[in-house]
């Protein structure tokens, strides 16, 4: 796989960990601010995987993706 469709593989793994600590971390938190905190994370992992996402399709759509 070129190295650049591993970096988008890679985006979209990322995103998973983002969106599982943002849901561990509003389980577990004591405060407000942590609850902020984690909907920012999770709002970011879900612009990151509409980005990572349109660009795996623009590559699979060029013939670039394997």
């Amino acid at each position: 796989m070129k190295a650049s469709n591993e970096n988008i593989k890679t985006t979209l793994q990322l995103v998973k960990s983002l969106l599982a600590l943002a849901d561990k971390g509003d389980l577990e938190r004591d405060d407000v601010g942590c609850g902020i905190l984690y909907g920012i994370v999770r709002d970011s992992a879900y612009r990151i995987k509409k980005l990572a996402e349109a660009e795996k399709a623009l590559h699979i759509k060029k013939g670039k993706w394997s």
